[in-house]
């Protein structure tokens, strides 16, 4: 997955010498297209960069492989070039020149989850790199999370989770207050003892559903069983259905696979019930195809995590998101492979993008 990732990532000019970004769609030739889905979108986005440099800072505190931390900078230097002087985020930029898109309905300043994602990529940045031309972007994402009111439970749970990982590092500590305010806003958007993503849906969307797993952090790291009790009800109705039957719905993407691996790991690390464990399990053997296609999503060969399953039928296209989340899935696996991978993942990478690379590593050496 980290090889389809390098394939993926391209300069970012505007952004600096340094920059680059992870190209948001590929077919199957790993020719690179624009997001198109709603208008004209762009060619990359915050949205996945600011998961890829949490998937690569998690990689580099486990193996310590310097292209990886290397990679995770160059995408820092791409997140602060999309964040604006007024602390929102704009998500796509329409070319590689880094033209911003600032008009899009998937990419106008601010929008909920690529500014909750670009604001805890930030913070991600302070905690493990320690890099402090992060923080004063931190700081001035932040002011918009804590003044939003009626935020989405699934955009929600993001900023959950960034408070989380402040507070750990002792960061930021008057955060504390408001991460009880936010879980609690969290654990009221349900139903019938099912986690909703807003109050106005029929039911839940999978992709991106990972309020289970938050909450069952916070209640752990808060001290409060009652949120665990939340989520635990919650995976149990909603989530164990989907996935004893092997996710067998019309359209299922690694996205929404991932997010319920991630409920799954937490609860059955924070409660040590079995059935979450065969839950946890159950979910990640979508990916080896554990799914209605009968065929293995993560192509281990290849290096990749294809795009999901359409009426049974496996898309071979293969983008940035689904090999971040599918990474994210299987972290224990990349983690093991990733030191004894790392020259192939380096051939993966444009001369260009090598080159950025290689000219961010010499100049933090010298």
């Amino acid at each position: 997955m980290l090889r389809q990732l390098a394939r993926l990532t391209i300069p970012v000019e505007s952004a600096g010498e340094r920059a680059c970004a992870i190209a948001v769609y590929a077919d199957a030739a790993d020719r690179t297209f624009p997001a198109a889905e709603r208008g004209f979108e762009g060619v990359a986005c915050v949205d996945d960069a600011a998961r890829a440099l949490i998937l690569l800072s998690d990689v580099w505190s486990a193996t310590g492989v310097p292209r990886v931390r290397e990679w995770a900078l160059g995408l820092l230097d791409f997140l602060l070039y999309m964040q604006l002087d007024d602390g929102r985020f704009v998500n796509f930029v329409s070319d590689r020149s880094g033209q911003r898109n600032e008009t899009g309905v998937t990419s106008l300043p601010g929008g909920g989850f690529w500014h909750a994602r670009g604001v805890r990529a930030l913070a991600r940045a302070v905690v493990t790199f320690r890099e402090d031309r992060a923080r004063l972007g931190l700081e001035r994402g932040l002011a918009h999370i804590r003044a939003a009111r009626d935020v989405p439970a699934d955009v929600r749970s993001i900023h959950v989770l960034m408070a989380i990982e402040l507070a750990r590092a002792g960061e930021f500590p008057e955060l504390r207050a408001e991460l009880e305010t936010w879980c609690d806003e969290i654990a009221a958007c349900r139903h019938g003892g099912v986690l909703f993503d807003n109050p106005d849906q029929s039911a839940p969307h999978l992709w991106g559903h990972q309020q289970e797993g938050v909450l069952a952090e916070a209640g752990a790291f808060l001290a409060r069983d009652d949120l665990t009790a939340v989520a635990r009800q919650s995976a149990l109705a909603y989530l164990a259905p989907l996935i004893d039957a092997g996710f067998d719905e019309p359209t299922v993407q690694p996205y929404g696979v991932a997010s319920a691996v991630y409920s799954m790991e937490r609860l059955r690390a924070l409660t040590n019930e079995p059935r979450f464990d065969e839950l946890w399990r159950m979910a990640r053997g979508w990916f080896d195809g554990r799914n209605s296609a009968r065929r293995a999503l993560y192509d281990r060969q290849e290096g990749r995590v294809y795009d999901g399953i359409d009426e049974g039928v496996m898309n071979v296209h293969s983008g940035a998101e689904s090999n971040v989340v599918g990474a994210q899935a299987l972290l224990d696996q990349v983690i093991r492979t990733a030191p004894l991978l790392a020259p192939l993942i380096e051939t993966c990478f444009a001369p260009d993008v090598r080159e950025r690379l290689g000219t961010m590593a010499a100049a933090r050496s010298s």
